[in-house]
């Protein structure tokens, strides 16, 4: 859909470190100008970022906001907009982990609304404010969510992180179809486990990369991807090629869930 010579431009949520950061990275490497966002506590991780894309040779800039706002999320957008000149690419990324275990019978719904709204809202007004851009500019689009090995099945004590990401496939698949006519796909990625600060505990120092995670899933016999891994993935949805597949949630899990 890229008529233009100008470069494509990516804009990525959480993108300070882990997933979002690699994925960044990747996308810079394909040659995309990125706009990277995360809270405004991660702005040392943010800035460290722009200048690693600005090494690569693609220019960036560095857009904080809490993508749970929705001033903010149109804010971050327009902004990402007027520095770089269009937006091509969303990567909706940023989300928050599964938190304590705990059974349904337990749940603390204030606590698991507090996911829902990084997760759920967050990424929804992503996927709303970058398809009015990419509507309005008239040249087709990427949008992608993040969803999880926990969005596609479900997991014993995790229940409010898996109804959060299972809701990320779901709003992936009606946003598809909506924009289909506009040239805009729209999938998302289903990590399993993944090396980053955020997943890493204690136990995995003495037993590994990932074993908190896959004792906790009971899926032992798993291998432990990087964030890298995800991110090629990423960047083939990024791509003007991906421009048959829509409305999929693509896993990167080492084979846990078959769709």
């Amino acid at each position: 859909m890229n008529t233009h010579h100008n470069p494509r431009v990516a804009l990525v949520t959480g993108a300070a470190r882990g997933i979002g950061r690699a994925i960044a990275l990747r996308l810079a490497a394909d040659g995309l100008d990125v706009a990277v966002n995360d809270l405004p506590a991660q702005s040392d991780f943010l800035y460290t970022a722009v200048a690693e894309i600005q090494r690569i040779g693609r220019k960036a800039v560095a857009v904080t906001a809490d993508v749970s706002k929705e001033k903010e999320v149109e804010a971050m957008v327009d902004t990402a907009v007027s520095a770089l000149g269009r937006l091509d690419v969303m990567v909706a990324n940023a989300g928050v982990g599964a938190g304590r275990v705990v059974s349904v019978m337990d749940a603390d719904i204030g606590e698991w609304e507090k996911r829902w709204e990084i997760n759920i809202r967050g990424t929804l007004l992503c996927y709303k404010h970058s398809a009015r851009q990419m509507v309005k500019q008239g040249t087709g689009g990427r949008i992608i969510g993040a969803s999880s090995l926990c969005g596609l099945r479900g997991f014993a004590g995790v229940g409010g992180y898996c109804i959060s990401k299972a809701a990320v496939r779901s709003l992936t698949q009606t946003t598809a179809l909506e924009l289909r006519e506009y040239g805009i796909t729209v999938n998302s990625y289903a990590p399993g486990v993944i090396e980053t600060d955020m997943t890493t505990k204690e136990a995995d120092k003495e037993h590994g990369p990932g074993f908190t995670v896959k004792n906790l899933l009971k899926i032992p016999e798993v291998r432990t991807a990087k964030p890298a891994d995800v991110a090629v993935v990423v960047s083939f949805l990024a791509s003007p090629d991906s421009h048959f597949v829509t409305g999929q949630t693509i896993s990167v899990d080492d084979g846990v869930h078959f769709s």
